[in-house]
């Protein structure tokens, strides 16, 4: 299979459905919301997954941005030529094909004028080790992107001024992105770094813990924190904010401790596709 067709079937089915990790933690928190109005919203959203999951229906009207995030191996066969025009064919297809509002403009200060595509894809390119090709996807909505943000703290704020920056981010965005979230952190690295920093960790999947103990255990207090917040689902009060958290780092300046927030809506939708050994257009390519 060519592989924009492969991006295309990845991206009909992230528009409609979740994957299984999100659908999990969402269920979980449903078992365990203690709010009767929490409760109620959370019961709303699952029976939304299942309305998608059964129709040709998207899980929310707002089908989102694409983001792109593209992880190459040093060693895979790659020309990013071809690569980026596959991308931008599969997401094309995928937007004629499923059912995705239209909802990128060209410009954005004055005409605002419609692309009527869905294009085009922000995309990011990140060497890595290894052999292959990783596409990751975020179907990117801007109720949940406009509560996203980026603080310049105190070099010597320490994990406390994190915490608090994270905690005052979240709760000026309040019942604004449809909560509960998936939240990305990025800590380090200049203010831009910062911000492609915390969309990678919405990348991560839901629940999966930073390997860096010390991060490991920020995420854990950030979460319960965030949760102790009382904001919960729809901003109705409860239990879940926060359905899971992600932080990455990078190094940084003596001088600077940059911050940033990526917030997700509870309609969390991701795709991978995977192409081993890479892609230069000399050959089919092999995906999975």
């Amino acid at each position: 299979m060519e592989l924009h067709k492969s991006i295309e079937n990845a991206l009909s089915s992230a528009v409609r459905i979740l994957p299984e990790d999100v659908e999990k933690v969402i269920r979980s928190a449903l078992r365990s919301e203690s709010d009767a109005k929490g409760r109620l919203v959370l019961e709303k959203i699952v029976q939304n997954i299942e309305v998608a999951g059964t129709t040709a229906l998207p899980l929310c009207q707002d089908c989102g941005m694409f983001y792109v995030w593209v992880e190459i191996g040093k060693e895979a066969r790659c020309s990013l030529a071809l690569l980026e025009r596959e991308i931008i064919k599969g997401c094309r297809s995928a937007a004629r094909n499923a059912f995705y509002r239209k909802s990128v403009v060209s410009e954005p200060i004055y005409d605002r004028e419609n692309t009527r595509t869905n294009l085009p894809p922000v995309i990011n390119y990140e060497l890595v080790n290894g052999k292959d090709i990783v596409i990751h996807f975020l179907l990117k909505g801007f109720g949940s992107e406009n509560c996203s943000s980026v603080r310049m703290i105190n070099p010597t704020a320490g994990e406390e001024g994190v915490v608090k920056a994270v905690l005052e981010m979240v709760k000026k965005a309040g019942g604004k992105p449809c909560p509960p979230c998936f939240l990305g952190v990025g800590v380090g690295g200049t203010m831009d770094r910062a911000a492609l920093l915390s969309k990678k960790a919405l990348i991560r999947d839901a629940g999966k813990r930073n390997r860096n103990a010390r991060y490991r255990a920020l995420e854990e207090r950030l979460k319960r924190e965030i949760n102790a917040l009382g904001i919960g689902p729809g901003g109705l009060g409860g239990d879940t904010t926060c359905l899971s958290i992600a932080v990455e780092y990078a190094p940084t300046h003596i001088a600077g401790l940059p911050v940033a927030l990526s917030v997700n809506c509870w309609a969390d939708r991701k795709a991978s596709v995977r192409v081993i050994g890479g892609y230069d257009g000399s050959t089919a390519p092999s995906v999975q």
